[in-house]
């Protein structure tokens, strides 16, 4: 509890010089947006579900008793509904000036590539197949800002080694996945933002005291995401870790409570998931690491939707969209309370 707690005002503390979301609040009823999975659906970009804590056993003879359900802090699924219907709507002038954005206005629906199972992010509420996190926040945002109706979107699933390729085929308009903006996927994708700052971890199972941080992984199996900035930022500040590449977080986590890694590098933010959702399972070892990791909105190369979408972001952050977002999906659910300065648009 103390490495989480922690690991909580390790954020706090890059959030401050960083950026993050926003939500706000009321009753009003929205439209369930039409989603649309690609094939085969993929787990997401770089988070996902992981599974329950095996239950303890007991120390004496009896029969264990059944170990409780973590409880995920679940979004405030009104408050969020509510914020995204009262977006603004761009009028037909921002809209005629931009091809990216009038292509968009024509075909009647938004393409996002994005994820369904990104609990803070981008998580899909069987109940009532809504979307909702801060990722799934902006892209709502973005189709009713520029169609007027926020459920005018359809998700096709990524995961860190097929957002650029979505993108190149024409299969999405745009990708919302904790999308780290890297000087390699600015020569074949452009992006807009950024919209989010965070670094690079070193997530453990609990009670693991003897991985520390980035410089006790020498000698040790690391996981981490093929296609994410992981690879190089252990190449970097771990060269002498033994790193093995799993083609989503899932998997990557999986390995870890099984105990075929000793580690996991990831985006810290992206670790916050596992965390709050799976009390008890992980730990934070050590403090964050590397360069700050800037998450931005993929667009076709050389797309004139950049400066379109970099406008939208520069208005939801001036009318207090974006601070709302951060606290329904972000602040509220991990104990946050300091609301982080954005990031500078642009650069």
């Amino acid at each position: 509890m103390k490495k989480f707690k922690k690991a909580l005002g390790v954020l706090l503390i890059l959030s401050l010089t960083a950026g993050l979301f926003a939500c706000g609040d009321s009753g009003t009823e929205t439209i369930a947006p039409a989603v649309e999975e690609s094939a085969p659906a993929p787990e997401t970009a770089e988070e996902s579900d992981v599974a329950a804590p095996e239950v303890a056993e007991e120390p004496d003879t009896a029969a264990p008793e059944a170990a409780a359900e973590p409880v995920a802090v679940e979004i405030d699924k009104a408050a969020f509904d509510a914020l995204i219907a009262s977006g603004s709507i761009a009028d037909d002038a921002a809209i005629s000036a931009s091809s990216w954005a009038s292509s968009v206005k024509e075909a009647g629906v938004l393409r996002v590539g994005g994820t369904r199972t990104s609990f803070l992010f981008s998580q899909l509420d069987e109940t009532d197949e809504g979307l909702r996190g801060f990722d799934a926040g902006l892209y709502q945002l973005l189709a009713r800002y520029i169609l007027g109706d926020e459920s005018k979107y359809e998700l096709t699933q990524v995961d860190s080694s097929t957002r650029e390729s979505v993108l190149q085929s024409d299969q999405v308009d745009a990708v919302f996945a904790t999308y780290s903006i890297t000087p390699a996927r600015q020569e074949v994708i452009s992006f807009a933002g950024p919209y989010y700052t965070s670094r690079q971890a070193v997530l453990v199972k609990a009670g693991n005291t003897e991985v520390t941080g980035i410089d006790s992984l020498a000698g040790r199996n690391v996981a981490t995401q093929a296609g994410s900035t992981g690879p190089e930022m252990l190449a970097e500040f771990a060269p002498e870790a033994v790193v093995q590449e799993f083609d989503n977080d899932i998997e990557a986590r999986t390995a870890l409570e099984q105990g075929r890694v000793d580690a996991y590098v990831t985006d810290y933010t992206l670790m916050l998931n596992a965390i709050v959702k799976s009390p008890g399972v992980y730990e934070i070892a050590g403090d964050v690491f590397g360069p700050e990791d800037n998450y931005g909105i993929g667009l076709p190369l050389d797309s004139d939707g950049v400066a379109f979408v970099n406008d939208f972001l520069k208005k939801i952050e001036e009318d207090g969209t974006w601070e709302q977002l951060w606290k329904i999906s972000l602040g509220d659910r991990t104990g946050i309370e300091t609301v982080p300065t954005a990031p500078q648009i642009g650069e």
